[in-house]
């Protein structure tokens, strides 16, 4: 079983190739049971455990896959310098069971996650969306910002954190790789001059106010992984047109799943999935003055076509 690190998939992905992977598990006949949650403690050192498995529909069968994540979410982490997500993907053959190789599953996520939120943007951003406002800037910012300007032509970013040195520094080193970053300290100022506003937080109360959300906006929510978080407020959720990466957000993650329940919208309010945009049974945004909303908690069906493309090209 070989085993690929951080660095190689870094080396080995790029955004345009795993976009279009995650379009085409997308519309496939990919197997994703639900994931298993488990709550680690209770209070503020409370942590969260996930395994979350995924199979090719073809599998058993030659050329299959399937695979594991096996994932920890400690949001305590950042008070330690370490990532608050952190895993392990185990790919396997579809054909025989055998264990083919052993991921790093924090970098998978973050590459997996950001190019979740790219696809969602190429049917649910305006094609000439020009201003990324980066609202976080943890592990997954630098992916996202990446993510979001190979599928639009990005050409302004700013970054707001509640930690002006960590936005300051990430918008550092991205200027350094040629990114047109930088850090902005006024929050709704970062919203209001944006055209795609990404979201990763691990924020309890909402960042983004809906009246801040310009005509035309795209809302990128990744963050807010349980129902005691939120990202963006009620007139936000109220006002956008609404898209999930999964039926899982119904019930799972901050934003949606909590709006639901408190009745502020219904689940027919929900225009379309990840899979209903990618098998072309939705359009996506209705028009270019319309604003839309995609909420992201992520699935093993990311996880399982991120590993494959990487070990593929691994050879």
């Amino acid at each position: 079983m070989r085993v690929i690190t951080a660095d190689e998939i870094d080396a080995l992905l790029t955004f345009p190739e795993l976009v279009e992977a995650l379009r085409e598990a997308f519309a496939s006949d990919f197997v994703t049971p639900p994931r298993q949650h488990l709550e680690i403690g209770h209070g503020a050192s409370a942590a969260t455990g996930l395994i979350m498995p995924s199979w090719t529909g073809d599998a058993p069968g030659p050329g299959a896959f399937l695979g594991t994540k096996l994932v920890n979410v400690f949001p305590a982490n950042g008070a330690r310098g370490m990532p608050a997500v952190l895993g392990t993907y185990v790919l396997m053959s579809g054909e025989t069971g055998a264990p083919l190789a052993a991921i790093d599953g924090t970098r998978l996520t973050h590459w997996r996650t950001a190019a979740a939120s790219a696809l969602a943007a190429t049917f649910l951003a305006r094609a000439d969306a020009a201003t990324l406002a980066m609202i976080g800037a943890g592990a997954l910012a630098p992916f996202l910002i990446e993510a979001h300007a190979s599928q639009r032509p990005i050409r302004e970013v700013t970054i707001w954190n509640h930690r002006a040195e960590r936005a300051e520094q990430v918008a550092a080193d991205l200027s350094q790789r040629g990114l047109p970053v930088r850090y902005e300290p006024d929050l709704e100022k970062a919203v209001r001059g944006a055209d795609i506003v990404s979201c990763a937080t691990l924020s309890n109360l909402p960042l983004v106010k809906g009246g801040w959300l310009k005509p035309g906006t795209h809302l990128d929510l990744v963050g807010a992984f349980n129902l005691q978080m939120r990202e963006a407020d009620d007139e936000a959720v109220r006002r956008a047109e609404l898209f999930i990466d999964t039926p899982s957000a119904l019930t799972e993650g901050g934003d949606i799943a909590v709006a639901i329940r408190a009745g502020l919208i219904g689940r027919d309010d929900i225009r379309a999935t990840l899979a209903d945009l990618a098998h072309g049974r939705h359009k996506g945004r209705s028009s270019a003055e319309a604003v839309t909303l995609f909420k992201s908690i992520g699935s093993a069906l990311e996880d399982l076509a991120a590993a494959i493309l990487v070990w593929k090209k691994a050879g």
